[in-house]
């Protein structure tokens, strides 16, 4: 199959699989990002099984792992009575995939480890600070206008951002909604792991405020947590991000009062939404660019570099439909992407306290039945949708 002239605009952790995959393809690639540098403030962080099978056959997946933790178990807890109400263990899943474990990592690495990929291919092209302004398509052709002058393309990949320009551009309604409340997430040094017991990623119900407890590497490779809080429907932006507030968080996690100190702060807000259509023309969308959810259990990064990989092998096969991205991956994030999410956010914030217990019980008995168990991983972890396109 000939070379194509492919254009990925957004050097986020999609884009830049995106266009990695496409370059090693053999196309001729030019990745587009409107800032001077990758965004390296804390954002998705947990890499799943078939996510590291993609790492591996880019030839990332060495360097990806070095660069974060491994963690192969994932704990439910009521949050109030610090009590353990399910651990479920990745190692099920040996023999299903060589990478029976998650990898917990800042998003921001694994685009700076495709961005050098990329810089050094001769079929490569990165420019960042370039900003897309419009785009034109017919039935040969995509004309895109940039800060940087007008570029043209056989196709055109949007990986950039919830906020799209190019979904914008298309005019692509997307569909859904913003949830109430907003998140906060407070990076700490405090180590939970030693403190209370817990594994490196934990997910803690409370009717009145949840949390979830991660521990990433840092990019000094010494180790931090993540404590992400849902915020009340009426607390300001001030409230929130106040000094007391925070340490009072910290303080309902269990935290001493002399260790409430924190490197990072970042509140945003949640929404579920899908683009009405993932094809346009020459022009496709991944990731963000065609999907936001909230980011309890990782998913929205996860799927959106499976849209990425599956796109470049789509692009690069002789006849093929292209209608059939479309076709896949919108139905699947809807399947699994977005329903996931939001069963994982009605674990955590369940009010009526018959419910809750039941919901417990129910996590419990998933996780004491092998069957159910490996079960719940394979869907948890987007592996039953990959292998559902095989």
């Amino acid at each position: 199959m000939p070379a194509r002239e492919i254009v990925v605009v957004g050097a986020g952790p999609v884009g830049t699989v995106a266009a990695l995959a496409c370059a090693r393809l053999g196309h001729r690639v030019t990745l587009l990002e409107a800032e001077e540098r990758v965004n390296d403030s804390p954002r998705a962080s947990t890499t799943q099984p078939p996510t590291l099978e993609i790492l591996a056959e880019l030839g990332l997946i060495d360097e990806y792992i070095a660069q974060g933790l491994m963690a192969p178990i994932f704990q439910f807890w009521d949050r109030p009575s610090l009590r353990l109400i399910a651990e479920f263990d990745f190692d099920r899943l040996r023999g299903e995939t060589a990478y029976p474990f998650v990898v917990q990592t800042e998003q921001h690495k694994l685009a700076n480890m495709g961005l050098a990929r990329l810089r050094a291919m001769s079929n490569a092209t990165v420019r960042m600070a370039t900003r897309v302004e419009g785009l034109a398509q017919d039935a040969r052709s995509v004309t895109l206008q940039t800060t940087a002058g007008e570029l043209r393309a056989d196709y055109v990949i949007g990986c950039d951002g919830g906020r799209s320009t190019v979904r914008k551009n298309l005019g692509i309604e997307f569909e859904g909604f913003t949830w109430p409340e907003r998140f906060l997430v407070i990076t700490t040094p405090f180590d939970f792991a030693a403190a209370l017991g817990c594994c490196y990623r934990n997910y803690m119900a409370d009717p009145h405020e949840w949390t979830n407890l991660f521990k990433v590497a840092g990019d000094d490779l010494k180790g931090r947590w993540r404590a992400v809080f849902n915020t009340r429907e009426d607390e300001s932006d001030e409230e929130a991000l106040s000094d007391v507030a925070v340490r009072a968080r910290l303080g309902r996690i269990h935290v001493p009062m002399e260790s409430r100190d924190y490197l990072h702060l970042n509140l945003y807000n949640v929404h579920k939404r899908v683009a009405k259509q993932f094809r346009r023309g020459r022009v496709f969308l991944c990731g963000d660019a065609a999907h936001v959810n909230n980011p309890i259990g990782g998913l929205g990064l996860n799927s959106g570099i499976h849209e990425a990989w599956d796109l470049a092998q789509l692009l690069s096969r002789e006849g093929a439909d292209l209608d059939d991205y479309e076709r896949r991956r919108r139905p699947l994030n809807i399947e699994y992407v977005q329903e996931q999410t939001i069963a994982n956010k009605r674990r955590l914030e369940e009010t009526d306290p018959a419910l809750r217990e039941q919901r417990f019980a129910e996590l419990a008995r998933m996780a004491d039945d092998p069957v159910r168990h490996k079960a719940f991983l394979r869907r948890a972890s987007l592996l039953e949708s990959v292998r559902r396109l095989k």
